[in-house]
């Protein structure tokens, strides 16, 4: 490990192309992604000893380990390029409220945690106005990704972007030689497209899960499923979460021989971006019931206590007494088909919200270009991304996903099936609200005319906020004086 003595030593150094802070296992892998690009990478750690261990553990790499901030500072070629990857939230103010003072003007701030895209726009300005550049980051792929490729997201300045580009094109995953990362757009744009990816990405679990509750509630044992979900992946359905689906529910624990699947608790966890993107659908009036779903189902997962409870208390068909009229071979193609096109929707909502955000913040946000970076090294990494590149690349894109000509004729073709799968949960008492509320989604979606006349009458009554007719012209609006009175 090298360490900078004073200013003069460190001025005959060699200095770092690049610098981290926050060592924890994501920081860790980025580390040595980038040094294995050929870059030389500055280290710094609030608790020294996590940067000296990882020094230790990596000999021979051109790795600088610094025990200050204010000589991680002095290792660091100008302009300096310093990504964060501490938690979310005040630990990441804290971090750079300590780096600021430390500081020449033009030096890169980069932000490369899961934080809120509005926080980033906040920090972007505070950093921006005192000199300093700064870029949200958006990095997927997990621990692996980090590693090997992830999938980058960045947002800023487009002149910031040019001088990041070199490093975060040679460590992001690689699709057909083409890197996964690309200047999303200004400001908070890039945290933004991170949040929804992880949206699409809560939505995309969930369904499976629901696929997968639907097989065991109808007696197929964890070597069939896996079976089914190896062969999903290798078709139109082939994903990163449709493999380790298969591969998860092959393995064995090690200390009872049992599958490992039915020894975890039925309660899962949140880091809180798929409730940030929930709660932005909502503020910005986008239908989310795919994703809001699955956002529940995790809520609801983690009321096991409750649940057990209301078990004995609360009375369904049989108590999941799986009523099955139709063989195994039919029911996997109608969960498959009734699978993806719900997983249609959940991108068709999440591009959704993507374009109305974009266009409200004036990001001029690509949606095939976003597409294309999700191809490879993130976790929602799958086949049917580049069908999404190609409808968003077209000379006309659609006005939403699912009135892309190829994602038409899968719904099409698979919404009789999708619908008698909800039909068969709901008569077996098999929640399913992600691939459920994506079947009503598409039913709203593809109707001439929805009950709202009613409820537009209902809030006339109550409030005078009036309506409009059809027979009068569009924007022309009424009220009824003499509703009937109420009874009593």
């Amino acid at each position: 490990m090298q360490r900078p003595r004073d200013k003069r030593d460190t001025a005959m150094e060699k200095k770092s192309d690049f610098g981290l802070i926050g060592l924890a296992v994501m920081g860790q892998n980025l580390v040595l992604n980038v040094e294995s690009r050929g870059f030389q990478v500055s280290v710094y750690n609030r608790t020294t000893s996590k940067m000296t261990d990882f020094i230790a553990e990596n000999p021979g790499r051109n790795l600088i380990g610094e025990e200050t901030l204010e000589g991680f500072v002095q290792s660091l070629a100008v302009p300096r390029k310093i990504q964060i990857m501490v938690q979310a939230g005040g630990p990441v103010d804290a971090v750079i409220k300590a780096l600021m003072p430390l500081l020449d003007p033009n030096d890169i701030i980069i932000d490369g945690g899961n934080s809120l895209y509005t926080d980033t726009e906040r920090r972007d300005k505070y950093v921006s106005e005192a000199g300093f550049r700064f870029i949200g980051a958006g990095v997927s792929g997990g621990e692996e990704g980090a590693l090997k490729g992830p999938s980058i997201m960045p947002g800023g300045p487009a002149s910031t972007w040019e001088v990041m580009k070199p490093i975060f094109e040679s460590i992001s995953a690689k699709v057909d030689g083409e890197p996964c990362v690309v200047h999303i757009g200004e400001g908070g744009a890039g945290h933004f497209v991170k949040m929804v990816h992880n949206g699409i990405e809560y939505g995309d679990m969930q369904l499976i899960c629901e696929a997968y509750n639907i097989f065991k509630a109808a007696g197929f044992t964890n070597e069939e499923q896996a079976a089914i979900f190896a062969d999903w992946n290798e078709g139109e359905l082939e994903s990163f979460l449709i493999e380790i689906t298969a591969n998860i529910l092959k393995q064995k624990d090690p200390e009872t021989g049992k599958d490992i699947v039915d020894l975890i608790v039925d309660k899962a966890g949140q880091k809180g971006t798929g409730r940030w993107t929930v709660m932005g659908s909502v503020e910005q009036a986008v239908p989310f019931s795919t994703i809001a779903g699955s956002v529940e189902a995790r809520i609801l997962s983690s009321m096991r206590d409750q649940r057990k409870i209301a078990s004995g208390i609360l009375q369904g068909p049989s108590n999941w007494d799986f009523d099955l009229t139709m063989s195994k071979e039919d029911l996997v193609k109608k969960v498959r088909n009734a699978l993806y096109a719900s997983k249609i929707v959940s991108y068709a909502q999440g591009l959704d919200l993507i374009t109305k955000v974009g266009a409200d913040k004036g990001w001029s946000l690509n949606l095939g270009e976003i597409a294309k970076i999700w191809r490879g090294g993130c976790i929602i990494r799958a086949r049917f991304l580049n069908r999404i590149t190609e409808a968003y690349t077209a000379a006309t894109p659609p006005s939403n996903l699912m009135l892309a000509e190829f994602f038409t004729k899968v719904l099409n073709e698979g919404q009789q099936d999708w619908r008698e799968v909800v039909a068969l949960a709901a008569t077996n008492g098999i929640p399913v609200p992600s691939i459920g509320g994506s079947l009503a989604y598409y039913d709203a979606y593809r109707a001439e005319r929805l009950p709202a006349n009613l409820l537009q009458a209902q809030r006339d009554f109550f409030g005078a906020h009036t309506y409009e007719r059809t027979d009068k012209p569009e924007g022309e609006f009424f009220h009824t004086e003499d509703w009937p009175e109420l009874m009593g």
